[in-house]
């Protein structure tokens, strides 16, 4: 099965207002450089030296392209990142804000996207703010003040190995503060973005509100750490 139709097969089944950025982690160039040409032009990387490695052998397509950053962000790698991407999916503190606020004019760019990430399932081993909306609420109104910032929305990476129906109360958790977040008073923020779904779990993530879904193996097959 190509990338092509993999794609084809997801978008038949989703509807029109749900985006779909490709998990882009392991994968090659041409994986992507077809990925695109079939419709899909959010592409979310998790580590900046592949991002950066792609970002220059596609630049043919760049102009046509989001790329967003879906991993955790060190704040030693923010400078780069900002050379490369439209959009940081996961922010989850006043500092990590603060940090990147401070960079955007020294990357030469007037703003940036970003989505506040939310650790739902309380793992010790994700980052994300704690699932508590007087937490997030705080948060976006501290990053709607930052100069440089632009809140989209919320995103989140749920529990992992769970059955379909135990991964569902996360999704409905998470729709319910991005209406909560929708309801702020955020005059410098745009909240339209929840992002939440990946391979396996998309179509339940669809079916509690998420209009943003990360399937990666599902559109390239598994991946390759070798």
């Amino acid at each position: 099965m190509s990338i092509t139709q993999n794609i084809k097969d997801i978008r038949e089944e989703i509807p029109e207002n749900v985006r779909i950025l490709a998990a882009a982690k392991t994968r090659t160039a041409d994986e992507i450089r077809e990925t695109v040409q079939a419709g899909v032009t959010i592409i979310g990387e998790n580590y900046i030296q592949e991002l950066r490695d792609r970002y220059n052998a596609l630049e043919d397509l760049n102009k046509n392209l989001e790329w967003h950053m879906i991993g955790h962000l060190q704040t030693n790698k923010i400078n780069k990142t900002l050379q490369y991407c439209s959009c940081i999916q996961t922010v989850e503190s006043k500092k990590k804000a603060r940090a990147i606020n401070k960079r955007v004019p020294k990357a030469n760019r007037n703003s940036i996207s970003i989505l506040i990430e939310v650790n739902i399932g309380e793992e010790e081993s994700k980052f994300g703010i704690d699932p508590d909306f007087d937490k997030i609420a705080e948060l976006a109104k501290y990053i709607d003040d930052l100069d440089h910032l632009h809140l989209e929305g919320l995103m989140t990476i749920e529990p992992y190995g769970k059955d379909p129906a135990e991964i569902r109360p996360y999704f409905q958790k998470m729709k319910k503060f991005y209406d909560k977040l929708q309801g702020l008073e955020l005059p410098n923020s745009d909240i339209k973005t929840l992002s939440m779904g990946i391979s396996n779990s998309y179509k339940i993530a669809i079916e509690e509100g998420s209009n943003m879904i990360r399937p990666g193996t599902a559109i390239y097959g598994p991946r390759d750490y070798s």
